[in-house]
């Protein structure tokens, strides 16, 4: 058998005909070369030249850059299971060791390891990114949930392992839309949820048993402002305090409750003296874990993230205090007519302006995934955009020192979705788009065997 590190994406034909599974089929598509357009260093380390071997990469130099030959795989396909267990393609091998330093760190009971989410509807759905999240906190230490709208700004948004109530057609949300055109104050999820109606309220309920069950503190995010009104706060029932949102001008509002680690109900009820704007409330731990926040928006385009105001974004992603921020877009993208050097530009700024707030965070870029179209016949055919969003996300990533993970390759290539679709339980939903919640789990497993590729849970303490 080949050695794990050894398996070039052209050894996976050979193994996905011996499983007979017809959705690797077309991984040669990602076997062909394209040139990264990462500047490559005079001078390679025996490390990196041990790492090019394992992974049968020719030596980068200034006649020859650096080629993708497509992620390697972690394990064996499954003969039961769609998708490819792939690896994170990243420029030395070393993308997320300061994600791997706060996992340690957690592990050994000394701090915590904080991951934020951004993406479209694959990461609002909060399906693959909760399953993420649980597997991790089984490890790792459950450190809570991490950041959650107090009331529903869309009808199916939800968040694993919390309850979530508000009052109906009391509240109204804001995100970018078409025909926006400015910066606005949208905070770091870039979504918000307004009233200004008396009693209109919002309530989180922790899970009743496993992780996720108890939080020790609530962080709320509001927005200060001049007109702004107040809401009462209420924890397990008991009113804890009125916060007024009255301020001489628009700045991030901060309100912090620590509780006894347990199980609890926290309401937040509007005054109806002035609208109240919430950005979301961090629902944690203080204790050694994990948190993962899930800030999915349906139907967003990475480039919207340069729509919401930047002080405030800055502010409130610093306050996460990140150890790894995740990018999740280019789906809804793959569908756009844009230059792509456009785009090319705008990820580029977005990406930028991440490692810039948090520039201690390592940073991981997830694909497009596969969006086959529907021809008049009933029959599919690729999207030819998908893959120039692929090789554009790749070489920003890299040229960002970040990791980047091939939607497109796990599911096995172009038309993928069609047969993840047609199994038999379906792992795709109808609309070749979106994953089923088997889908989205089995997602979850092989992004979580990427994410701890190469972890040593023995390595010295940073």
């Amino acid at each position: 058998m080949l050695a794990r590190a050894a398996r070039s994406p052209l050894a996976v034909l050979t193994l996905g005909a011996v499983a007979a599974t017809a959705w690797t089929a077309t991984w040669e598509l990602f076997a062909q070369p394209s040139t990264a357009a990462a500047e490559p260093p005079s001078a390679t380390s025996s490390e990196d030249e041990s790492r090019n071997a394992r992974l049968g990469q020719p030596e980068p130099t200034e006649e020859a850059p650096a080629l993708r030959l497509g992620p390697r795989l972690l394990g064996e396909p499954s003969e039961e299971l769609p998708g490819l267990p792939i690896a994170i393609e990243d420029r030395d091998g070393r993308s997320l060791a300061d994600f791997h330093a706060a996992l340690r760190r957690a592990e050994r009971g000394a701090g915590q390891a904080r991951v934020v989410f951004f993406g479209a509807s694959h990461v609002a759905s909060d399906l693959f990114t909760g399953h993420v999240r649980e597997a991790l906190q089984r490890r790792f230490g459950d450190a809570g949930h991490g950041l959650v709208l107090p009331a529903h700004p869309w009808r199916t948004y939800r968040h694993r392992g919390i309850e979530l109530e508000s009052s109906r057609r009391d509240w109204q949300s804001e995100k970018v839309r078409v025909g926006t055109d400015a910066p606005e104050p949208f905070g770091i999820h870039g979504v918000y949820v307004e009233s200004s109606r008396a009693n209109a309220w919002g309530r989180l309920t922790t899970s009743e048993s496993g992780v996720g069950a108890s939080a020790s503190l609530f962080d709320v995010y509001y927005q200060a402002r001049p007109d702004g009104g107040s809401f009462e706060v209420v924890l397990d029932g008991r009113p804890v305090q009125t916060v007024s949102t009255r301020a001489d001008a628009p700045a991030g509002g901060y309100a912090t409750y620590r509780v006894p680690d347990e199980r609890h109900v926290l309401e937040l009820r509007v005054r109806g003296d002035g609208p109240v704007r919430f950005f979301g409330v961090a629902v944690e731990r203080e204790v050694p874990g994990v948190v993962v926040d899930t800030l999915g928006i349906n139907g967003a385009r990475a480039r919207y993230q340069l729509l919401w105001e930047e002080a405030l974004y800055r502010e409130q992603l610093a306050r996460r205090q990140p150890d790894l921020v995740v990018l999740a877009y280019g789906t809804n993208e793959s569908g756009d007519d844009a230059p792509i050097e456009r785009y090319e530009e705008e990820l580029r700024a977005v990406v930028a302006r991440v490692r810039e707030t948090v520039p201690n965070a390592a940073c991981l870029l997830v694909g497009p995934s596969d969006r086959p179209v529907r021809r008049g016949d009933g029959t599919f055919e690729d999207r030819p955009r998908t893959a120039q969003i692929i090789e554009t996300q790749h070489r920003v990533a890299l040229e960002s020192g970040c990791g980047f993970f091939d939607l497109v390759a796990f599911t096995g290539g172009p038309l993928s979705m069609v047969q993840w679709a047609a199994h038999e339980p379906p792992f795709a939903a109808p609309d070749h788009v979106h994953f089923t919640r088997r889908g989205y789990e089995r997602l979850g497993d092989v992004l979580l065997g990427a994410l701890l590729d190469g972890y040593d849970p023995d390595a010295p303490s940073d």
